[in-house]
């Protein structure tokens, strides 16, 4: 079954020619040039395994179209486009739940690898549910379960999480998690490691046992208490 791709994009030429690319890559595309036929799907026949949107469109621009999208279905792997290099566009892409973020004009052969990575990084797992401190921590359901709460985490908020516990009790460089997970490493990815790091604190601020401690200039340090 070939993978099917949601392509928002209102610049005729240039959506085009990544609607043809991406199907000589055996991907089904569907392409959208007016944002809002994507809302009116999101009720009804919406069936795409990731979605490649751009920032900047008519009527609903592309963050408020993955508000949209993510409220309806958690967790669905976004990946924006963006013809700025702008921080504020990054770091809000991040913060509304997006797996990656690629400039304008892009590379096509950067644009599916980083494609097949966040589809690799989403696959459905076993469950494996892991218990941290006072927490337990559901892989396939995206779970952090606490007497307090829960907190349904983003894919790549779960990828980091495991890293995190792969090299636990140890002291982990920033570069190795880069180069590992966001398979890049730049001033604009080293933020959102930052902003992740942050959110993954704020997760666990119930259990004081648990430290994330940022190294100034290496890494972090991490203690999860395991049983």
């Amino acid at each position: 079954m070939k993978t099917k791709i949601l392509l928002a994009e209102d610049d005729p030429d240039f959506g085009m020619i990544l609607k043809q690319y991406l199907e000589l890559e055996d991907f089904e595309v569907t392409w959208f040039q007016n944002p809002e036929e994507i809302v009116c799907l999101l009720s009804t026949d919406f069936h795409f395994h990731i979605g490649i949107l751009d920032i900047m469109m008519p009527s609903i621009d592309g963050f408020s179209l993955a508000k949209m999208i993510l409220k309806e279905k958690n967790n669905f792997p976004l990946l924006f486009l963006t013809a700025k290099n702008q921080k504020i566009d990054r770091l809000m892409g991040l913060k509304i739940g997006a797996d990656d973020y690629i400039a304008k004009p892009c590379d096509p052969e950067e644009l599916v690898l980083r494609i097949k990575n966040i589809l690799k990084r989403t696959q459905p797992n076993a469950t494996v549910k892991i218990k941290i401190g006072d927490y337990y921590f559901d892989t396939e359901k995206l779970l952090l379960s606490h007497p307090e709460g829960n907190v349904r985490l983003t894919i790549r908020e779960r990828e980091l999480l495991l890293y995190l516990l792969k090299y636990n009790g140890t002291m982990i460089k920033r570069d190795d998690i880069l180069d590992n997970l966001w398979e890049t490493n730049d001033y604009f990815t080293g933020r959102s490691l930052d902003v992740f790091i942050s959110r993954l604190r704020k997760y666990f601020m119930n259990d004081p046992q648990i430290k994330i401690q940022s190294l100034r200039g290496i890494g972090f340090e991490v203690d999860f208490p395991l049983t």
